[in-house]
């Protein structure tokens, strides 16, 4: 995939509101839990989305709040699958905080 350019960046970030632009190379976002153990389940499905599609994300835990930073080594910044797989960490964590 190629790297997107600065307008598409912008224009893809609408379709991910949650999330923000970081350096222009990445898009970051932080999800809020209940407890620490959904916060882990949320992080474990992650993993596993991530594994599957081989493009695995920056993940930091900090008790109850997980951050997420996404880009895409290969392209040296943001592609359309960061912006594909951020819309799917967010269907995730709509399962896990219901």
């Amino acid at each position: 995939m190629e790297k997107l350019s600065v307008p598409e960046l912008h224009e893809r970030l609408t379709s991910v509101p949650n999330w923000r632009i970081t350096d222009e190379k990445w898009i970051e976002r932080k999800y809020r839990f209940l407890d620490f153990l959904n916060g882990i389940e949320f992080v474990q499905k992650v993993a596993d989305l991530s594994e599957n599609v081989n493009h695995h994300p920056l993940i930091s835990i900090d008790y109850k709040l997980v951050t997420l930073k996404i880009t895409s080594w290969h392209a040296r910044g943001l592609t359309a699958l960061d912006f594909d797989l951020a819309n799917k960490y967010d269907d995730l964590y709509l399962k896990i905080k219901k």
